[in-house]
């Protein structure tokens, strides 16, 4: 039996036992994925799920993802993939959702209400329970009282310590250890409520099923500032229209998010030159220079 084969018919019988239900095993068809795992669709003719898989040393991002998804499913706002089973064959992590036939277009409108009220659902602080990942990339939480503190110390500083470590120093350091000193100046005025977030909502991570209903998956989910999904939903060539004047008809924004948008934006352009280097080291010292013209 080949490594595939036995890797599919562990797959088949974890879907099996979860289920409650025989499934046969079939070879897994591979399907557009991510940059983190590899991505495939398996199915009875009856049934059909979606496979995610990564080495076995990140079985645990897949934990983490479950437990993600999970909160996103508790507050009942927006829809997200039904996690299936995970487990660990053959040397591979796998993680089985329900298979949702997804389109590009649909309702954006009902997304930005849809997303309004997953922020709005009650959190009593900030972080999350356990540590998990923006992408390939750790993201460290534990629970805060402190938003500030905990945007200086375990998103932008972990993001900037890294890029240290990779070479990136000079004026991006500089800056960045500016940026990180007068953080608090960025806030005047303004206190975040604590917000169950997705976490990582770009353009990629959402789509509609044919009744054009929303539907969100790959998070990287914790408690924050309702700002940091708002944020990124405009990094990578943002949302229809229609999303953003729903979600400003259900709750308005602060006007100061014109400014902290780069702020919380930043962490991700870090996160990609610390993954990726290139032009994105670049942007992210224009973003941090253009931030400490803001606060000088």
């Amino acid at each position: 039996m080949s490594g595939a084969t036995a890797f599919a018919g562990a797959i088949a019988e974890a879907i099996a036992a979860a289920t409650g239900a025989p499934f046969p095993a079939s070879a897994l068809e591979p399907v557009a994925g991510g940059d983190t795992s590899q991505a495939f669709r398996v199915g009875d003719g009856e049934r059909r799920f979606f496979v995610k898989t990564c080495s076995r040393e990140r079985a645990a991002m897949f934990d983490a993802e479950v437990g993600a998804l999970d909160a996103l499913a508790g507050v009942d706002a927006v829809r997200v993939p039904r996690p299936v089973c995970t487990g660990v064959a053959s040397d591979r992590a796998y993680l089985v959702l329900d298979y949702l036939d997804l389109r590009a277009r649909g309702d954006a409108a009902l997304l930005g209400t849809q997303l309004a009220r997953l922020h709005r659902a009650p959190q009593h602080q900030f972080g999350w329970s356990r540590d998990n990942w923006i992408g390939s990339t750790s993201q460290p939480n534990g629970w805060a009282r402190d938003w500030i503190a905990f945007w200086r110390e375990r998103r932008l500083g972990f993001q900037f310590e890294r890029a240290a470590q990779s070479g990136y120093g000079g004026a991006l350091q500089r800056e960045g250890g500016a940026l990180l000193d007068r953080l608090d100046a960025l806030f005047d005025g303004y206190v975040p409520l604590p917000s169950l977030l997705h976490g990582d909502l770009w353009g990629g991570n959402h789509g509609y099923i044919a009744d054009g209903s929303p539907v969100v998956f790959d998070p990287a989910s914790y408690v924050g500032d309702r700002e940091c999904d708002l944020a990124m939903s405009e990094l990578f060539g943002g949302f229809a229209p229609a999303f953003y004047a729903a979600y400003e008809e259900a709750w308005p924004l602060d006007p100061g998010y014109a400014v902290r948008k780069t702020l919380y934006n930043l962490y991700h352009v870090l996160n990609h030159a610390n993954m990726f280097g290139g032009g994105y080291v670049a942007q992210a010292q224009r973003m941090t220079a253009q931030l400490l013209a803001e606060v000088r």
